[in-house]
């Protein structure tokens, strides 16, 4: 399917890896422009020349931490230099974190607040003005299940992800006027780095039976166990989704959270 959007210009937030990077590419493959930002410098100016190499389109690489205040706008900014305008945006930055309400420190609180929340409501504020300009824009924020079916294990990620899900509705009602789509996606177990390295220490401190098996052993049985379709999903499956939500195919849904889990409402 052609969706339409060769030519634009997407920001991609967590762009180097997992999730992030396989929108990336999918985006790329469809002749978008990208406007890649991760934490690892090194890693991000790799993962932006493969998909120059591989798609032909402009990339701009932008290191930096998504959590401090001023880093959004000093990205729109430098990408503006750079493009006439970001058409598309994915609030992807974050990580999985465990813990329970009594279990999870201030400072683990405010990191991750920063990052998964504050950073997507700053990142919006800065280029829905241009969209607005434009009368033309999409914006996808990576959420996760939790935000619609809690789990304590996981308290911190999942408050915020309602906090997501919740923004994302009410920007939607708020642009929708101005031509702009916003949504999210509810994403359930995705066998990425950042999860495996987030999540599975705490699956092999509460599930001592598996604590001899492999990462790959571990994730194809929770997969099995815990979800409907049997497996666990992959990136580049989110990614589908986020590019169909992102193109000129879109013209009709907004303000809706995607749940792409699977069928399961949990994973740990």
């Amino acid at each position: 399917m052609d969706l339409k959007i060769a030519g634009k210009v997407a920001l991609v937030s967590g762009a180097s890896t997992g999730i992030g990077f396989s929108i990336c590419a999918e985006l790329a493959d469809n002749g978008v422009h990208l406007v890649m930002v991760a934490r690892n410098a090194q890693r991000l100016l790799s993962a932006a020349q493969t998909l120059e190499n591989k798609y032909g389109v402009k990339t701009l690489a932008i290191a930096g931490d998504v959590a401090e205040p001023a880093f959004p706008r000093a990205v729109v900014s430098e990408a503006l230099r750079h493009f006439a305008g970001i058409d598309l945006l994915v609030n992807n930055a974050g990580r999985a974190h465990t813990g329970t309400l009594l279990t999870t420190s201030e400072e683990d609180w405010h990191s991750m607040t920063e990052v998964k929340f504050s950073a997507m409501r700053r990142f919006c504020r800065e280029v829905i003005p241009g969209m607005q300009q434009r009368r033309w824009g999409r914006i996808v924020n990576i959420s996760s299940i939790g935000g619609i079916f809690p789990n304590p294990p996981l308290t911190v990620s999942h408050a915020l992800s309602a906090a997501i899900n919740n923004l994302t509705r009410s920007l939607a009602l708020d642009v929708a006027a101005d031509g702009i789509l916003v949504n999210a996606i509810g994403v359930g177990a995705v066998a990425t780095e950042n999860w495996a390295h987030n999540m599975l220490p705490g699956v092999r401190a509460r599930r001592p039976e598996l604590k001899g098996s492999s990462d790959e052993e571990i994730i194809a049985r929770l997969g099995r166990e815990r979800t409907p379709v049997g497996h666990f999903g992959q990136p580049e499956d989110i990614a589908d989704i986020a590019a169909f939500l992102l193109s000129a195919r879109n013209n009709f849904v907004t303000g809706h959270t995607v749940e792409a889990s699977g069928g399961a409402d949990r994973f740990m």
